[in-house]
């Protein structure tokens, strides 16, 4: 199956070569571009790709307005099911003052713009498959955007009560940034069930991805910036 991405980014350069890159691949194809947030959107409902590669900073409509209106259904009206794209934010550096917002916006995660072509692609893939691509360096970002803004932001704990006790353990775990191999090593069980206790960790909570459990975990207090 081939994976269909839109490149919205302002720099020419930048579409042109992400492009040439990700055409190269036999299961990804670029089926359309634009110069901001607000073409991105049209061009995206028109297109219906499966991953959109969204630059942060662009003039009109920045990246994250895009990616909330994209991603909260707004931007793009619905064609019958859950079809919205997943959305794979663009940086100059992974220390991206914009980290935060851009992952509570709803982004699957973040790529360097000077990523190597396997690391395009892999990344494109990976999100694609409905994985998060979230780099340790991004997790201490956003940690230390927690720690900054000083405690929960939301203080209810209510949804919570739905897990299990093993079902909080590794949410804990995953939003102190340890992969799903580390939590099975952590806790001494394998893999497979590491990735069955997040995907019901997801379900319960009414949550996307990886960023988007570590957003809620800090958000609510479950795990907090030094634990």
């Amino acid at each position: 199956m081939t994976v269909r991405v839109v490149i919205v980014d302002d720099q020419g350069m930048v579409r042109t070569g992400f492009g040439v890159l990700l055409n190269a691949q036999p299961d990804i194809e670029v089926v359309g571009e634009a110069v901001n947030g607000e073409e991105g959107l049209r061009r995206v409902a028109e297109l219906r790709p499966d991953v959109v590669l969204m630059d942060v900073r662009m003039p009109v409509m920045d990246g994250l307005e895009a990616t909330r209106r994209l991603l909260d259904g707004t931007g793009m009206p619905p064609a019958g099911g859950d079809d919205r794209p997943k959305v794979l934010m663009l940086t100059t550096f992974d220390l991206d003052d914009y980290v935060y917002e851009a992952l509570r916006a709803g982004a699957s995660g973040f790529l360097l713009k000077d990523a190597s072509a396997a690391e395009l692609a892999d990344a494109v893939r990976i999100v694609a498959a409905g994985d998060a691509l979230l780099s340790p360096s991004i997790t201490r970002r956003l940690i230390a955007e927690f720690s900054r803004l000083g405690g929960p932001r939301v203080p209810s704990r209510k949804r919570l009560e739905e897990l299990t006790e093993r079902e909080t353990e590794v949410l804990g775990l995953v939003a102190r940034g340890l992969s799903n191999g580390e939590i099975a090593a952590e806790l001494v069980v394998a893999e497979q069930t590491v990735k069955t206790h997040f995907g019901r960790v997801l379900m319960k909570l009414g949550l996307r991805d990886r960023p988007q459990a570590i957003v809620y975990a800090y958000e609510v207090g479950l795990v907090r910036p030094g634990d």
